[in-house]
């Protein structure tokens, strides 16, 4: 392969965009560190494009927005795998969502491999090419990168390309193309990566397991912890461990510094005239009635999906069946409304079935 590209200067970016802007296919990757930031840090952005890398060293460039009109054209498509990630670490630098997406983890589970299979698997299955993993433990921050690292970072992003043509031309094979459109077209929904953070509670696993009014001041915790975690730059559990919300919903001292403290206790006070949360939680233990149910949904998805020659992991998780089943009855239509499995493509694969099989 051609030696990767260095981009540092902004100056270097005009160009780059402009030889982007005629390509009808780009590779992209990033590396980024977030063990000890909330937001992650975006420290390198690969692109490929024919047979040409490019590494911009984001930690040098001031800003990408000379890139975001070519990452954000419609005539090409940006090929990412496992791509979440990496468009968030795009979006929250560049404010924008690389779009079209052709994610080819998302693909590759569609046609029948694994649903998380890796990017050197995934290449060495479709292309025979062998990826070396010798630098996956690289700080990308740290500068100069070594030859090693570079050729490492080019790597992920080389093959792209034509891992996604092997793909495409399965999937049309499948009659699966839209599978994966309406699946990556999901992931360019800004609102992933801007999640609001008042519904940060989310997170949290075991709150229907506490008591109405302790699950109140757990949700409260959860979203203030957020706003501080935010607000600092730190992960989360460098704020609160999700153990020490639940010990302090149930009445604990918290474990925090006088000044954390007593903003943790404004915000209990602040809430502490809100009805006591009655709403159940989608991590309740189920019945032995519902866990019956659960089943005869798992045996219905188990088997769709061993005639689809896919992972019942692509059609409906077990967490999703389960969501589905605990839904009270005066929410339940409205849940059966929002369930992934009963929406798009998967609607007609599987979501008419469960829908018949529920009680």
């Amino acid at each position: 392969m051609p030696d990767a590209i260095w981009i540092d200067r902004d100056d270097q970016l005009p160009a780059l965009a402009q030889t982007l802007t005629s390509q009808a296919s780009i590779g992209v990757d990033t590396e980024f560190l977030r063990e000890r930031t909330f937001f992650p840090k975006l420290c390198l952005l690969q692109l490929a494009a024919g047979a040409q890398v490019w590494c911009v060293d984001t930690l040098r460039i001031r800003s990408l927005d000379p890139l975001m009109p070519a990452l954000t054209a419609a005539a090409a498509r940006k090929v990412i795998h496992a791509a979440r990630q990496d468009l968030e670490a795009v979006y929250l630098t560049g404010k924008r969502v690389m779009t079209p997406v052709f994610d080819t983890q998302i693909a590759a589970g569609c046609v029948g491999l694994k649903p998380q299979v890796g990017y050197a698997e995934l290449v060495k299955t479709l292309l025979d090419v062998t990826v070396p993993k010798g630098q996956t433990r690289t700080d990308w921050s740290k500068r100069p990168l070594t030859r090693e690292q570079l050729k490492y970072a080019a790597d992920d992003v080389l093959y792209l390309d034509d891992a996604a043509n092997h793909l495409s031309l399965r999937l049309r094979e499948l009659g699966r193309e839209h599978w994966v459109l309406e699946d990556c077209l999901a992931l360019e929904d800004k609102q992933l990566y801007e999640p609001d953070p008042m519904q940060a509670w989310g997170r949290l696993r075991g709150l229907a397991q506490l008591e109405p009014q302790s699950r109140s001041r757990a949700k409260t915790i959860a979203v203030w912890r957020e706003s501080q975690a935010r607000a600092r730059d730190l992960p989360r559990a460098w704020i609160l461990p999700d153990a020490a919300i639940f010990s302090i919903a149930q009445g604990s001292a918290p474990p925090l510094n006088e000044s954390l403290a007593a903003s943790l206790q404004g915000a209990l006070e602040e809430a502490a005239n809100d009805a006591w949360d009655q709403e159940p939680s989608q991590d309740a233990r189920p019945t032995p009635t519902q866990k019956a149910v659960i089943d005869r949904l798992g045996k219905i998805v188990d088997s769709r999906a061993a005639e689809l020659n896919v992972s019942a992991e692509i059609l409906a998780p077990r967490g999703e069946l389960k969501a589905l089943v605990l839904s009270t009855r005066g929410a339940h239509a409205t849940a059966l409304r929002g369930s992934h499995a009963l929406t798009g493509w998967r609607r007609e694969e599987i979501g008419t079935r469960l829908l018949e099989a529920m009680p």
